[in-house]
């Protein structure tokens, strides 16, 4: 109950939080200690200005949407509230009544049957089970009393870079994201926390930046460097390495749902690895975003295009393809454009523009139309919908030489293909724009209304000036009045950067998206990056600079209570590693990785007969997992081959993408499957082998030292006394159980390929080696710091 108290007196309360305040009825209370807020308290939390999509569409969205919304099929007494033309429309039999007069409380049905007790009048009726607070029901009142002004919906409103607030006494802030995130903290009374020890910021910076962990030498020298640029210089010097580009790369093949086979029964291999090379190529070079995008996009299209820009354009080719026999070719020739049109929303706009193929968009405005429109700029390149076979490569495709290699493709990895050539999927279009139709039902042998390419009106007009070709599609991408474009890119760079984004349903910026936490910011940073040139590394920087990003990461108990998901970002989120991540930084550790860059995919660790057990039957090379050998083994995760209908079984177990669509946000859980994981993949088990060598090789004869080694490695800081203690004491323990045959040194040692000509003790090694492989089973180990 004191938590409820302290939530009451907070400015501008979130609604769920008056929610939960207004049913709480104490049982304990004295003198009226622990009451239901009452209405006076409820009216004294009302802002002095209602605004629509902030206040009013989350209450109408959430309790009135579902009678009253834009589903024309469940509208119930003839009532949507979805636009303001019908919320203000006449209701009623005789078309005499309102349920929203502007300014008019008296003669507005809404607000009568919000207040009204009788419950065969009442709204939300008591049988839908929804309840609206005595808050929420003031905000409807005044926003009736202020006008009833709807507004467009805020991510449809192309962003304006909003005044910086003043911050009092402002000795904490670094740049003005800083003044953003203070101002909400201000407000809610809550206040930032320290500044993160040198430690963990640098391990932090490391994972966020280059997805790697630091070295011990690394940390230690931040930890000496007194200067005031020192963070500075190493922020600078991440964003300069391949590990950068490689680890924006592997975040980029969700985006792209990249794999090396082509998906469904047989789900034969595919050759789309040069396209990674070159998306790797790109972010090395830092190539601004809109350039970026256009190359995808629409590369074979630009007026200078070379090899590269049209090999950039595989990114439109990485769907699935079918192989299966009886299959209707047509059926899935529609089904790859409807994955490149959705792909096109999903990572650029944040819509969800599938949700139109068979009716408009119940939510957003998206017609049906609108979806075959934009549907229309894919739908024009010369591709079957069914392979004949596993040899087959999926027309319209470019070859990739030895020449080329030594040319305009220098950054792809050919050294480990004999023939000195691949062939590589992209687009083409047809010299004769094929025609589009609405498919009736989405169904594809039901054309109705044909259509031309264009995008969506609700978030900006075709100009009749650009192509209406995938290159105009690219320039109205980043039209200056595009609302969308920035502010999705912005936004999961944040999340990238900060566990979640401001918006946190970054695959969804319409109307049943999140709202954003700190709307202000979102915008400042969006119309930054757009006048900054698109430059990735420089938005990077900047966010990773701030003193919010620097945050530690300690949580105080009433924190805990009061804003448990850090919405107002009052410390640092706590985030596991990827699952990329995890199995990356044991091979960095131990000295296994093979930092190789590009090139074609490889096979580590997996449990056996998985390929077998699953095989369509169609042979190829697919249909037996044939494990790499020496270097290949020890690859960064980045280039794991990929099997769509098997995807690598760990990095799944982790919440790593299935790559059938694309997916711009992984889910999050906590399973004992990751547990069993971490405990029992070979490729851990070797690390940690590799990683006790390489502690005696480095420490001396003295376990307690050898010990220390591994632990500072593993979290990037030294064990205080009772860790390695602790540590101390599990080496020890199971020394004894090797000395009684516990176990079978023997056995554990011969998990994996690695070797090595150091003579050790067998027993010692499997000791170190086992307790090291506690300590890469550490929450801290798999956290980023």
């Amino acid at each position: 109950m004191p938590v409820i108290r302290t939530l009451i007196k907070k400015r501008f309360l979130p609604v769920h939080f008056v929610i939960l305040s207004f049913l709480v009825i104490s049982c304990q209370s004295k003198k009226g200690e622990y009451a239901i807020i009452s209405l006076e308290q409820s009216i004294s939390q009302i802002p002095d200005s209602i605004d629509f999509s902030f206040h009013i569409k989350p209450i109408l969205s959430d309790r009135c949407f579902v009678c009253h919304g834009p589903d024309k099929n469940a509208v119930e007494g003839g009532l949507s509230l979805n636009k303001p033309e019908d919320a203000y429309a006449a209701i009623g039999e005789n078309k005499d009544r309102y349920a929203i007069i502007p300014g008019d409380l008296e003669k507005s049905e809404l607000i009568k049957r919000i207040f009204e007790d009788d419950p065969t009048l009442k709204m939300p009726p008591p049988e839908s089970n929804l309840i609206l607070s005595d808050y929420e029901k003031e905000l409807l009142k005044k926003w009736v009393e202020q006008g009833a002004v709807y507004k467009k919906h805020w991510a449809f409103v192309p962003p304006v870079s909003p005044a910086v607030p003043i911050i009092e006494n402002d000795e904490w802030s670094q740049n003005e994201i800083d003044k953003f995130i203070q101002e909400k903290l201000n407000l809610q009374g809550f206040s930032p926390s320290k500044k993160a020890a040198k430690e963990q910021l640098v391990r932090r910076a490391f994972f966020s930046i280059a997805g790697l962990p630091p070295s011990v030498d690394q940390v230690n020298a931040f930890i000496k460097d007194t200067s005031k640029n020192a963070y500075e210089k190493i922020v600078d010097s991440l964003l300069n390495t391949t590990a950068y580009a490689e680890y924006m790369a592997a975040d980029w093949m969700d985006v792209a749902r990249y794999a090396d086979t082509h998906g469904y029964q047989d789900d034969f291999e595919r050759t789309m690895w040069p396209w990674r090379d070159w998306v790797i190529h790109a972010f090395e070079k830092n190539m601004p975003y809109n350039e970026f995008v256009t190359y995808q996009l629409a590369g074979d299209m630009l007026s200078n295009a070379t090899k590269e820009s049209i090999l950039a354009t595989g990114f439109n080719r990485n769907h699935k393809i079918t192989a299966e026999g009886g299959v209707i070719p047509e059926e899935y020739r529609i089904e790859y454009v409807e994955d490149r049109t959705n792909t096109f929303s999903t990572a650029f706009l944040g819509m969800t523009m599938e949700c139109a193929r068979c009716h408009d968009h119940k939510y957003d405005p998206l017609s049906q139309k609108e979806h075959f429109q934009l549907f229309g700029f894919f739908n024009n390149i010369d591709e079957k919908g069914l392979m004949a076979n596993a040899q087959e490569i999926p027309k319209p495709y470019i070859i990739v030489s030895k020449e080329d290699k030594e040319g305009v493709l220098n950054f792809v990895n050919m050294t480990k293909n004999p023939e000195q050539k691949v062939e590589v999927m992209v687009m083409r279009d047809m010299p004769v724009q094929r025609e589009t139709f609405v498919l009736n039902r989405g169904v594809y042998d039901q054309p109705s209304e044909q259509v031309f390419p264009a995008t969506p009106e609700a978030i900006l007009p075709f100009p009749d000036n650009f192509p209406k070709n995938r290159l105009g599609l690219s320039k109205w991408l980043f039209h200056e009045k595009n609302p969308l474009t920035a502010r999705v890119a912005v936004n999961r760079i944040w999340q990238r950067m900060f566990g979640k984004g401001l918006v946190e349903s970054s695959y969804d910026f319409g109307n049943q998206g999140a709202l954003p936490s700190h709307p202000e910011l979102l915008d400042f940073l969006a119309v930054k990056f757009m006048k900054e040139g698109w430059d990735v590394k420089q938005i990077m920087k900047y966010m990773v600079l701030s003193s919010t990003y620097q945050q530690s990461s300690h949580i105080t108990e009433e924190m805990q209570e009061l804003d448990p998901e850090n919405t107002y970002l009052a410390r640092a989120s706590r985030l596991r590693l990827s699952a990329e991540m995890i199995r990356d930084q044991a091979l960095k550790i131990s000295g296994l990785l093979n930092e190789e860059v590009g090139g074609p995919s490889v096979k580590p660790y997996q449990p056996e007969g998985i390929w077998e057990e699953t095989t369509g039957g169609g042979g190829g090379s697919t249909s037996t997992y044939v494990q790499s050998e020496g270097e290949d083994l020890y690859r960064k995760s980045l280039y794991t081959f990929w099997k769509r209908t098997v995807p690598p079984p760990t990095m799944m177990t982790f919440d790593a993408s299935s790559r059938d669509l694309c997916t711009v946000k992984r889910q999050e859980t906590n399973t004992p499957l990751q547990a069993l994981v971490l405990l029992n993949d070979p490729q851990l088990i070797e690390a940690a082998r590799a990683l006790a060598y390489k502690a005696i090789d480095a420490s001396g004869k003295e376990p307690l030292n050898q010990i220390g080694y591994v632990f500072q490695n593993a979290t990037s800081r030294k064990p205080n006394e009772e860790e390695l203690k602790i540590l101390h004491n599990l080496y020890l323990d199971t020394f004894e159980k090797i000395k009684a045959g516990e176990v079978v040194t023997d056995e554990y040692l011969s998990i994996g390929e690695f070797s090595t000509d150091m003579e050790v003790s067998s027993d010692h090694l499997t000791a170190l080696a086992l307790t090291a492989h506690t300590i890469l089973n550490l929450d801290e180990t798999i956290s980023r710091g």
